[in-house]
């Protein structure tokens, strides 16, 4: 059969098959005489067909950080309303924006949905599953979709029930290049260039700190060396979004970042407004919910003095009944005094969103005007802390964290090397040594609900506790366990993450981790109208639904190591913003003063319930000898001793387990396994086989040597099995070690070396000691055992 040569590495493949067609096409015709083929539609030329196809297509390029950014417009994905695709590096995705024909019925809220798709063919990979293709999102993907989400929703029209749909998918990946970045990119300019109705357009960078100097969208080996992580998103005028990962930097760096970054989103922002003044496409005038004036007006003569008094309860359960039931009560009322008018349920359906409008005016009222909140708290206070350890007695640490009505319990678990995570990325295999998961359960807010998986906000929660707190892990080296925290939310009323980072702190000092510093963390909340602005401490749920903020504080008491920030109006200004940090970090700083009351430091010693870990290294080359042929050698170990053995590539050994005295005797049996034999040592082995010419010893597992005949005892030997037999336990010498790496054993040199021991020992006491009898019967056991078999026969 014939072949030729092409592809990568000279790749031999069949050649065509001559005289077949295929697909219709005559394959005799060479690639000129195809070229010349007229085309269905009367285009003859790939620049013609272009043109028909996609008149529209534009190109766009801009520096940033030292890289292009290319951005295509009008080629691809032409039936969204708006599409955009993002080059940077080697980096590309494509964003396309759906907006829905009509509004969809019954809902009271903006329908967005952004989802970030990664394929594993942007990094030259199958997926690993059993379907080979991709599954459900990534912790990444969704971490990715909440970032360009947040960022977003803002700049909608109040009152849109369209659904709109963004869709990012994830082409092609290089390390320096965060595909996170393209998706945001093109998410705002697919909307932009498109007639869905939208704000924007915004933009969003990553900022890091190499050697204390802020570098905007950093390459992968310059986040290695960074000590600040952070995402910053905005439009010209304002921050929308600030996501930040950080080792312990003070609040004025990170203020200093997001200064900077957004100096960077004002030019993204820029090269977008010219690109729409281009090709954008005229906005659409969609009808958005309004309530009819005369509806606001019979709302609020009917509920506004009831509703007043319904929000000041300081319990979260009755207050949330009683505005229920004032709500309940307007609504019933008007229902009557409407009951001929022909357009009753959209009245009601109008009267409804009022009410709620109302109670938000109210509760932001009584905050800007009286200064005071739903609980009766002053804006900088922090609810009573309780704080617990050691509440569960069979895991390796607990903490039980209560602020108010929020309660978290969490548990860690300790784990040896290889209960690390594997990653399925796009990026280079990653192993996650570190994890926190975050349940919020039903009963936390007294609901009934179907329990799931976990939904995409409590994996972002989970994920931003995971960061808070990996900033003050030991290092591996030092510390060579997998550590898994789990926060179980028990009771929720506002800021569970937060809660969540003070209960790891609790659970890992219980379980005697020893972390550099306690983390804790506070929630802050904003409440402006015009020029009034309150920035409020510790935000209960009320306060987070009705107010125009979230911003999440992580730290320890020398300086940030999580940050998260959302605002629901259309930015935040720098004074502000600086405010709220300086707030946030008093409130860190008492509940951190908390935290410690309840334990000072982390425990001297790990839990009884926890493993041990012992680390052996050994030479690289000597891995094969006690992983043994498919594995059994160290599976024997496993099996006999009940410990759990991870081996890494560079003859690092874990040996994890609860008992100490197993670790110890797997230890040994790795040592034997791994130990040199040496000329002039002397070992305790055991008889494998018997020839006429002597007896074969091992000495050390998988390692034997011949005792000769006549090295195995003073005197003449007339046959082997005179003193020794296949299985005797007997101590011998290494004599040499010839050039084949045969090892030559001696027995009667022990024998010899021990007689003249003991006959030294008796020149000034004749009576033998304990140890000499034992000396005795170690060395000579063997042969008296046969001396009176011989005799009995």
């Amino acid at each position: 059969m014939e072949t030729s040569q092409s592809g990568v590495g000279g790749a031999a493949h069949p050649a065509p098959v001559q005289g077949a067609a295929i697909g219709g096409f005559d394959p005799t015709l060479d690639r000129e005489e195809m070229l010349r083929l007229p085309a269905a539609d009367g285009v003859g030329n790939q620049a013609a067909a272009e043109a028909l196809l996609f008149p529209g297509q534009k190109t766009y390029t801009l520096e940033l950080a030292g890289r292009s950014v290319v951005v295509e417009i009008g080629k691809l994905a032409k039936q969204a309303n708006g599409s955009a695709r993002v080059r940077y590096g080697d980096t590309v995705v494509l964003v396309t924006a759906t907006l829905s024909a009509q509004p969809r019925e019954g809902v009271d809220f903006f329908p967005l949905t952004v989802d970030y798709e990664e394929r594993q063919y942007a990094a030259g990979r199958i997926p690993g599953n059993f379907f080979r293709r991709e599954g459900r999102p990534t912790e990444r993907a969704t971490l990715a979709s909440r970032l360009t989400d947040r960022q977003l929703r803002p700049l909608f029209p109040e009152g849109l029930r369209n659904d709109v749909q963004i869709i990012t998918i994830v082409m092609s990946v290089d390390r320096d290049n965060p595909p996170e970045f393209c998706g945001a990119l093109g998410a705002s300019l697919a909307l932009t260039v498109s007639d869905i109705p939208f704000a924007g357009p915004v933009g969003m960078v990553l900022v890091g700190r190499v050697d204390g100097r802020l570098v905007v969208n950093p390459t992968a080996e310059q986040q290695e060396k960074s000590d600040l992580h952070l995402w910053v998103a905005g439009t010209r005028d304002a921050v929308l979004m600030v996501e930040a990962g950080a080792r312990e930097v003070p609040e004025e760096v990170v203020l200093q970042a997001i200064a900077v970054g957004h100096e960077e989103i004002k030019r993204l922002v820029e090269w977008q407004l010219s690109i729409a003044a281009e090709v954008g496409r005229p906005k659409l005038e969609v009808p958005v919910f309004q309530v009819a004036p005369e509806v606001e007006a019979a709302v609020e003569e009917g509920a506004r003095e009831a509703l007043r008094a319904a929000v000041r309860n300081p319990d979260k359960l009755r207050r949330e009944a009683d505005t229920d039931r004032v709500q309940r009560e307007c609504l019933e009322s008007l229902s009557r005094r409407w009951a001929d008018q022909p357009d009753l349920q959209e009245r009601l359906k109008q009267a409804d969103f009022a009410l709620k409008k109302l109670l938000r005016d109210e509760v932001r009222r009584m905050i800007l005007d009286e200064g005071s909140r739903p609980d009766g708290r002053r804006p900088d206070s922090i609810r009573p802390v309780s704080c617990e350890v050691g509440v569960l007695p069979r895991v390796h640490g607990s903490g039980l964290f209560t602020r108010g009505q929020t309660q978290v319990l969490t548990v860690a678990t300790l784990g040896s090397v290889g209960d690390v995570q594997m990653l399925d990325t796009l990026e280079d295999e990653e192993f996650k040594r570190f994890m926190h998961h975050y349940n919020f359960p039903p009963f936390s807010v007294g609901e009934t609900r179907p329990l799931r998986g976990p939904s995409r906000r409590d994996v972002g929660h989970g994920a931003l506790v995971e960061r808070a707190i990996e900033a003050v892990l030991p290092d591996e080296n030092a510390f060579p366990y997998t550590i898994r925290l789990v926060s179980e939310v028990l009771e929720s009323n506002g800021s569970t993450s937060m809660a969540s980072v003070c209960g790891s702190t609790l659970a890992l000092m219980d379980a005697g981790v020893p972390i550099r510093a306690p983390v804790a963390g506070v929630a802050m909340g904003l409440v402006r109208e015009g020029d009034r602005v309150a920035v409020l401490s510790d935000i209960q749920g009320v306060e987070d639904a009705l107010g125009d903020m979230d911003f999440k504080v992580a730290g320890t008491g020398r300086g940030i190591t999580a940050l998260q920030m959302d605002i629901k109006t259309h930015g935040i200004d720098a004074s502000t913003l600086a405010r709220a940090l300086e707030q946030a970090r008093e409130g860190r700083l008492f509940i951190l003063s908390r935290l410690l009351q309840a334990l000072p430091e982390p425990r001297p010693e790990l839990s009884p319930h926890a493993p041990r870990i012992i680390i052996v290294e050994i030479d690289p080359d000597k891995i094969r000898d006690v992983i043994g042929p498919g594995g059994k050698t160290v599976n024997r170990i496993i099996l006999e001793t009940g410990v759990k053995i991870d081996i890494e590539d560079d003859g690092r050994i874990y040996i994890a387990s609860a008992d100490m005295e197993a670790a110890q005797k797997a230890l040994k049996m790795i040592e034997d396994l791994t130990r040199d034999v040496v000329v002039g040592g002397v070992y305790l082995g055991k008889v494998t086989r018997i020839t006429n010419f002597g007896a074969f010893v091992e000495i050390l597992p998988g390692k034997e040597g011949l005792v000769h005949i006549s090295q195995l005892a003073e005197g003449r030997v007339g046959k082997v099995e005179d003193v020794v037999k296949v299985g005797d336990e007997v101590m011998v010498k290494v004599t040499e070690i010839d050039s084949l790496g045969r090892v030559n054993l001696s027995r009667r040199e022990v024998l010899r070396s021990g007689r003249s021991l003991v006959e030294e020992k008796r020149g000034e006491d004749k009576r033998p000691t304990v140890e000499e009898k034992k000396t005795l019967d170690l060395h000579h056991r063997p042969a008296l055992r046969n001396r009176r078999r011989r005799g009995r026969r």
